[in-house]
């Protein structure tokens, strides 16, 4: 299976998230999965790294645009670089080519990746891949988001993402939702 990790790029060797995020790719690549990331820094990193270093595939789709901006290439850990011009076209190859997604704590970009793959899971109507949100941060992000916007949002459509406390849940939704 094919896992996107989403998250944020500001996320730094020796802090939480990172660490984090480097556990849930060695896990994800334990078990055989090709983890698949934004291919830069930050949690991307992490879980590139984790997974790479675990033996697994790690499959990293970049773009012109942001290396650009950021002066970036794909980091060390990426086996697979898939390079696109743009940012959207770099969103839609990790969305249309995952299996299933991992959201760990990010910001702008990141909440843009969960409204898309959540929006076309919603539109798609086809079996739901698994998305699932790591970090008790997501809980007040969607119960505020449900709270004050959830007259817009189908009961069903909520149960389409899951959020769990830390990475080892994740795998295990993960590993149970095959």
């Amino acid at each position: 299976m094919k896992v996107a990790v989403f998250g944020g790029a500001s996320a730094k060797p020796g802090e939480f998230t990172y660490n984090e995020a480097m556990r849930l790719g060695a896990m994800l690549a334990g078990l055989g999965h090709t983890v698949m990331t934004g291919g830069y820094v930050g949690v991307m990193e992490a879980a590139s790294r984790g997974a790479n270093e675990a033996g697994g595939h790690v499959i990293g789709v970049t773009c012109g645009q942001i290396e650009r901006w950021r002066n970036a290439r794909a980091n060390q850990w990426v086996k697979e670089d898939l390079h696109f011009e743009t940012l959207r076209e770099r969103m839609y190859a990790l969305i249309d080519g995952c299996d299933a997604a991992i959201v760990m704590p990010g910001g702008v970009g990141t909440l843009c990746e969960l409204a898309v793959i959540w929006n076309e899971q919603i539109i798609n109507g086809t079996t739901p891949r698994p998305v699932i949100l790591v970090g008790n941060e997501w809980n007040k992000v969607m119960a505020q988001f449900i709270e004050s916007l959830g007259c817009y949002l189908a009961a069903k459509d909520r149960d389409l993402i899951q959020i769990v406390p830390d990475v080892d849940s994740a795998v295990e939704v993960l590993s149970t939702s095959k």
